[in-house]
């Protein structure tokens, strides 16, 4: 009776729904999770409440993806088309997706005293990108703490900042949502154009781009570098993400001063000071942030190529920004670097980097950039469009960056729904797509090693 209980237990129907439950891989649960909050989000901003002229609901629905991907790119103005109402709920959604909708699960269970399941810990290790379920509860919280801090902090000084120019009630609205938007990578701005109109205010530009990189290094980086404050002590991650991080902005920064300086349509017109802002904060907002500083479209070709560059690799594990991210472009590096002076190890700050690590970096890599061939050749069949503007805006929602040369709100149907299937793969990653629709499995079977020419 005994051998015949295992293949009994699987008709009977609470069982089969439980194992269906339990079959279930943690990304799966997650995406699942980010599609209810985008169709919530798209029903609320499809009311009339939101939106001055109301939205049709395949344009709430896109505004929704963009803002719970953290994505930035729009159908509709949120300055001038969209009440109150609705910039509040595209805040919302942005906070929620930046900060991940597990954080919060986690956080209300911290609450209500309750224990997390064996499901909801794998789901859990999944978002936070941890391997060890007793820091599961430390992270949320973490996570929670330093997003709250940051974002008051910044929102106190935009206030000031903006206190002399506006109403204390717009300022305070305004300081709220732009620290919302920046800390998350959205991109979302109250502004006309972007940032242009403040594009030469030194404390505003430094906060929103102080914003952006740190929400854009990682939470596990901010959480390690507040507890130990000290270099030598720092995880050997941190220090990498850290100068990674210092490394790409000051590169995207020269490369965009230099380029754009006598361009009169981007930097040219500026001052020398206003220059150096404009090309700062455009650098460090092409790291999967969105806001611009100048009129991309009239960037030089090299510009653009670079500035897609920088949106593709992104910011660091576990953070507010996408794109393959800096530790796995470090990884890859590190491997080639291995592989030219004929070593078997792959090193990185006097630490082993492991074989699975660099195999994820490189099917990472790999994945990333036939999505975003897939993603430029469908939208080239979709629409007739310059094609350096499609490399960037697919690279842009890919990538989550939100930068646009203009042509999202005029893509036919098809096109932007392309933009969006690119959105949600982006902030979901594409390894966690791939481990989604096939779980992997291990294989008993070895074959003899055989000699296959590379190069």
């Amino acid at each position: 009776m005994r051998n015949w209980l295992p293949t009994l237990i699987p008709r009977l129907p609470g069982t089969v729904q439980r194992n269906r439950t339990l079959s279930a891989s943690p990304p799966l649960v997650l995406a699942l999770g980010f599609l209810v909050l985008i169709f919530i989000g798209a029903l609320v901003l499809s009311l009339p409440q939101a939106a001055f002229e109301p939205m049709s609901f395949f344009e709430a629905l896109f505004m929704a993806t963009s803002a719970v991907t953290v994505t930035g790119l729009t159908v509709v103005d949120p300055a001038s088309e969209l009440t109150h109402f609705g910039q509040i709920t595209l805040a919302v959604l942005v906070q929620i997706g930046g900060m991940g909708f597990v954080t919060f699960a986690v956080i209300a269970a911290i609450t209500m005293r309750k224990r997390i399941s064996v499901n909801q810990q794998a789901l859990a290790l999944e978002a936070f990108n941890q391997t060890s379920v007793s820091r599961i509860r430390s992270t949320a919280l973490h996570v929670f703490k330093i997003a709250a801090l940051i974002e008051l902090s910044a929102a106190l000084i935009l206030f000031l900042c903006w206190l002399n120019e506006m109403p204390w009630t717009t300022a305070l609205y305004r300081a709220l949502f732009h620290a919302v938007t920046a800390f998350n990578n959205a991109g979302y701005s109250l502004f006309h154009d972007s940032l242009l109109p403040i594009s030469g205010d030194f404390t505003v530009v430094m906060t929103l781009s102080g914003l952006i990189i740190l929400g854009g290094i990682g939470f596990s980086v901010l959480a390690d570098v507040g507890q130990k404050k000290r270099w030598h002590t720092l995880l050997a991650y941190t220090k990498l993400i850290l100068i990674g991080t210092l490394v790409l902005n000051l590169i995207g920064f020269a490369a965009l001063w230099i380029l754009e300086a006598n361009n009169t349509k981007t930097l040219g017109m500026l001052g020398l000071g206003d220059q150096a802002l404009a090309a700062w904060m455009q650098s460090a907002a092409t790291r999967t942030a969105g806001f611009t500083t100048m009129d991309v479209q009239y960037l030089r070709d090299p510009t653009q190529l670079i500035l897609i560059l920088l949106m593709l690799i992104g910011g660091g594990s576990l953070s507010t920004a996408s794109g393959i991210k800096i530790g796995t472009l470090i990884v890859l590096l590190a491997a080639v670097r291995s592989y030219i002076r004929q070593r078997q190890e792959v090193v990185l700050m006097e630490r082993t980097v492991a074989p699975e690590t660099v195999q994820k970096a490189l099917a990472l890599f790999l994945i990333t950039g036939a999505l975003y061939f897939a993603g430029v050749l469908a939208l080239t069949l979709l629409e007739d469009l310059p094609l350096v503007s499609i490399l960037f805006e697919v690279a842009s929602a890919l990538s989550t960056t939100g930068m646009s040369h203009g042509i999202t709100d005029k893509l036919s149907m098809p096109g932007q729904f392309l933009i969006m299937v690119l959105m949600f793969t982006g902030r979901l990653g594409p390894l966690t797509l791939v481990y989604t629709l096939a779980t992997r499995k291990r294989s008993r079977i070895r074959y003899p090693e055989g000699n296959f020419q590379v190069g």
